[in-house]
């Protein structure tokens, strides 16, 4: 929750530095990166919560706690990156993919495991 708080703080300094007053999303160039930036990070969030709780459940708490840490550490990567290029965005959104991907295959397994083996 704190990384989304500031990915939309950085969003509000965005809308003051560039003076584009709310609803409006199209502006300065820089700002639409740091809009579409959190506006990314804000859609994946409850995907990574919940996938990281049913790992973290069925799975291992220790696991899926690493895989949580290195997600939210490349998502402020892919945040950071967005906001000064679209191409820095690539190499951390590749990652944290990765790591999403990982949490699911650690849910199912963690899901089978506790439906189908006694």
């Amino acid at each position: 929750v704190l990384f989304l708080a500031y990915f939309a703080m950085q969003v509000i300094y965005a809308r003051r530095k560039y003076k584009i007053s709310p609803p409006e999303t199209a502006g300065h160039p820089e700002f639409e990166r740091i809009f579409r930036a959190q506006a990314n990070c804000s859609e994946y969030f409850p995907v990574f919560v919940s996938l990281l709780w049913v790992a973290g459940i069925f799975f291992h708490q220790g696991v899926a706690a690493v895989c949580g840490l290195l997600y939210l550490y490349t998502r402020l990567k892919y945040f950071q990156g967005y906001t000064m290029a679209a191409q820095g965005r690539l190499g951390p959104l590749y990652t944290s993919a990765w790591l999403l991907w990982l949490l699911v295959g650690l849910a199912l397994a963690g899901l089978l495991a506790h439906f189908l083996w006694p």
